[in-house]
């Protein structure tokens, strides 16, 4: 190669333990064994498939969260339908998490995507 050519960067591989956790069949296993659980008694096996009530009782954030999502629908004006699926999305990245409960985090996350949306 002659000093003139460019050679590309080396790809980085993460090493986040967390991560390779979160990529295993065992990690992907466990998360959605705990989501059918949430779900059996109302026949459902997905965050999308959760409606009024129910969903509500399994998307329960923090304050700082509710405080977010409230703040956000009034300032985006978002829809019954657009708050709903923000609910939705947010739950579904605390479960890729392995995390129980829905936090300020995981609704900034799923606004976001929204954005991204919405934008393009």
């Amino acid at each position: 190669m002659s000093k003139w050519q460019a050679s590309p960067p080396p790809i980085l591989r993460c090493r986040h333990p967390r991560r390779a956790h979160a990529r295993s069949p065992r990690g992907w296993r466990k998360r959605a064994t705990s989501q059918r659980a949430r779900f059996e008694k109302a026949g459902l096996r997905t965050n999308a498939e959760a409606e009024g009530e129910l969903l509500d009782s399994v998307v329960k954030p923090d304050a700082a969260g509710q405080k977010l999502l409230t703040d956000a629908a009034e300032r985006m004006r978002l829809t019954a339908r657009g708050y709903h699926r923000v609910q939705r999305v947010a739950r579904t990245i605390a479960d890729l998490a392995g995390v129980g409960s829905v936090n300020r985090g995981h609704i900034a996350e799923a606004l976001s995507y929204r954005r991204i949306h919405h934008a393009g």
